[in-house]
């Protein structure tokens, strides 16, 4: 197994949160990775991350940093509008990264990174922390494991308090991505929804989207950024039986999360998490998984996943919802 040269660019409070806590218990635990820079245009934020996670340098220049001393690794958490440009300047030095989501405000964006990636042969993953919640596993597993299991339908609902986010698409493409791993297929078509809030000066809408999958299942993704609760819940309709999921989110409503399956009638399986905010929730959350499958893939030198041709469809459907368009269809 190989030993990994890390860095992280971006120490604000989205990585302080969770990237800085799972890096530091996955180098910890493991030893095969060494946690080397970190960098913020902040410095006061640089010094802090690396003071809190361990990191031995701190920057506030992407370059000089790059310039200074060889990586095997990067971890970029940086603004959506920011992603492709730094994205590829990474990946041109060919250094494995992890971007947190989305890859990219749109498609084309997407395909220049992945064009970087590939013209490199330069590993590469998403941080889309959905896919690595155990739960979210564990559902998936369930499904996948009876082939006679018949999906009929998906719901999803997604639920905040008070985000005032001009642009909200960002936050959706969380579940937009979700249902597409959940179901083990693309969009077909879906078509939107808007309402407007009903208060004064709110920039966002709720949005609703109906769809299909190229399988046939059907979905009703619900985006409701001004509600009474912070939650995220998944309910799947198959043949005989339902799948009801509470998400673990962070100061969410359901804590760490539940797994109920639901079969003729009666409940067949219940799984339930423990452990509130801290540790237990950057993995529940799925945070720890993405990072360490990632650092796992690179030691072993096989292909992290999802990579950005994984999650490109997510961001054609994130790219509707933010331009407001009334419908999308698979090219």
């Amino acid at each position: 197994m190989k030993h990994l040269k890390m860095a992280v660019v971006g120490c604000g409070a989205h990585s302080r949160a969770v990237h800085g806590p799972a890096l530091q218990r996955y180098a910890a635990t493991h030893g095969l990775v060494r946690l080397a820079a970190c960098c913020d245009l902040d410095p006061a934020s640089a010094q802090r991350f690396a003071r809190e996670f361990g990191f031995e340098a701190a920057y506030t220049d992407v370059d000089q940093m790059l310039d200074r001393e060889p990586f095997d690794a990067l971890l970029l958490v940086v603004p959506p509008e920011k992603t492709c440009e730094l994205a590829c300047r990474l990946l041109d030095r060919r250094i494995s990264l992890l971007m947190e989501k989305p890859p990219g405000m749109t498609v084309e964006e997407t395909d220049r990174m992945i064009d970087s990636a590939e013209r490199g042969g330069v590993m590469h993953m998403v941080a889309v922390n959905r896919r690595f919640m155990p739960f979210v596993r564990a559902l998936k597993d369930r499904l996948v494991a009876d082939p006679a299991l018949k999906i009929q339908h998906i719901d999803y609902e997604f639920v905040r308090v008070n985000r005032r986010d001009r642009d909200f698409s960002t936050t959706a493409f969380h579940g937009i991505d979700a249902v597409r791993f959940i179901a083990g297929s693309d969009y077909e078509t879906v078509r939107f929804t808007y309402q407007p809030i009903p208060s004064d000066g709110f920039p966002a809408s709720n949005v609703f989207m109906d769809g299909s999958m190229a399988s046939g299942v059907t979905v009703h993704l619900k985006f409701l950024p001004a509600s009474g609760a912070l939650a995220e819940r998944v309910t799947v309709y198959a043949t005989d039986r339902t799948y009801e999921l509470q998400m673990p989110i962070f100061r969410g409503i359901d804590g760490a999360g539940r797994l109920r399956c639901l079969e003729r009638g009666a409940a067949a399986e219940v799984l339930s998490g423990s452990g509130g905010d801290g540790a237990a929730m950057v993995e529940a959350s799925g945070f720890y998984g993405e990072n360490a499958a990632f650092l796992e893939a690179l030691s072993h030198g096989k292909r992290p996943e999802p990579e950005l041709a994984a999650v490109r469809q997510s961001v054609a459907v994130t790219a509707c919802f933010r331009a407001r368009s009334a419908e999308y269809r698979r090219g």
